[in-house]
């Protein structure tokens, strides 16, 4: 990373001097995408300034979209925005797959509970009936995507928690009932502060928005089997509908 001696007293900044050398170094490539940046401390040193004045630096660097600032983890550079196509047939390991990345992730809780207005609504159930949520962080390459609630009416899926921590997929836990290509019928996106939940899961600061789609997977015959909720880290996914698909 290139070392620069700041001008002290030249009517600019010193946190601007400092951003725009971390800047041109990023833009550059001396620092590579999903690179950590040098902590506070060091950047401190390098340039002899204080920590404030290296934190404003990398604030406005993370306005400019040039890095993400991990709670607990440091700075890093950011990557490219995956894309990810939401389809009549969408599969998280499918997108991440065509965006060169690795999928993994992990189920944050599996509860039972009784269905809510829009639960039921969704699922096209009685209010009230109970429901098998299953919450699960998403990944690509090890770095948070989404965190998303997948409601599963019970009385007709019972033990769908099971078969899906046994095989790691909606899809074919789904399949185990039957159910062999579950599509979409709706999607619906919006835009919200994140909870500290979120935050904490995605890896953002929790004044960061986030997208939120609400989607409904139904069966052959049209009927509802999957109510799902996600909560998308809006700086490092983009959503793309395209018509007919």
């Amino acid at each position: 990373m290139t070392t620069t001696d700041l001008s002290r007293g030249a009517g600019t900044a010193l946190w601007r001097q400092i951003a725009e050398t971390l800047e041109r170094d990023i833009l550059a490539g001396k620092v590579a995408p999903g690179h950590k940046l040098p902590t506070e401390h060091e950047l401190a040193g390098q340039f002899d300034v204080n920590r404030h004045t290296v934190r404003r630096a990398i604030a406005a660097l993370g306005e400019k979209g040039l890095v993400r600032i991990e709670q607990g983890r440091g700075t890093f550079v950011q990557e490219s925005v995956i894309e990810y196509q939401v389809r009549r047939r969408t599969r998280f390991s499918e997108n991440i797959a065509a965006n060169k990345r690795e999928a993994s992730g992990r189920v944050v809780r599996v509860v039972e509970v009784p269905a809510e207005g829009a639960v039921a609504k969704a699922l096209e159930i009685r209010k009230g009936s109970a429901v098998v949520m299953i919450e699960r962080l998403a990944e690509a390459d090890g770095r948070p995507m989404s965190v998303s609630a997948h409601y599963f009416p019970k009385g007709r899926f019972p033990d769908i928690a099971a078969i899906y921590q046994q095989s790691g997929s909606f899809t074919q836990a789904l399949a185990h009932y039957g159910i062999a290509d579950p599509i979409r019928r709706t999607t619906r996106v919006t835009a919200r502060t994140a909870r500290a939940g979120d935050s904490h899961l995605l890896q953002q600061p929790p004044n960061k928005p986030i997208l939120m789609s609400e989607g409904i997977n139904i069966d052959a015959t049209g009927r509802p089997v999957e109510y799902t909720v996600a909560r998308w880290a809006s700086d490092r996914v983009q959503l793309v509908f395209e018509p007919g698909t």
